[in-house]
């Protein structure tokens, strides 16, 4: 059965998925930069702020997480950030680093 989701709901669903270290969520660190669903797979592409980050396959996983319950194919694409991204990113982080 495919089951008709659109990239509105997808966000909805990890609006609530926090940064380990970080009290924001990923949508709001601009971590996750773009979700698209084409038929029964959900495209989401992170932003990381630097190239091999440790925690890269945490986050990646915490954003899985809550869609595996609809049963669609996920595909994590990665990129870095822009450095207008990443200044948004790191004004965040200082002002929200739980550590």
């Amino acid at each position: 059965m495919t089951i008709n989701v659109s990239s509105d709901t997808i966000k909805k669903l990890l609006e609530k998925v926090k940064h380990p270290s970080i009290d924001d969520t990923l949508l709001n660190l601009g971590i996750i930069k773009n979700v698209e669903v084409e038929g029964n797979k959900v495209i989401i592409t992170l932003a990381f702020p630097f190239e091999n980050i440790l925690i890269k396959e945490l986050l990646v996983n915490l954003v899985k997480e809550p869609l595996d319950r609809l049963k669609m194919d996920i595909e994590i694409k990665t990129t870095t950030m822009d450095k207008k991204e990443l200044q948004k990113f790191l004004n965040l982080e200082q002002k929200n680093w739980t550590g």
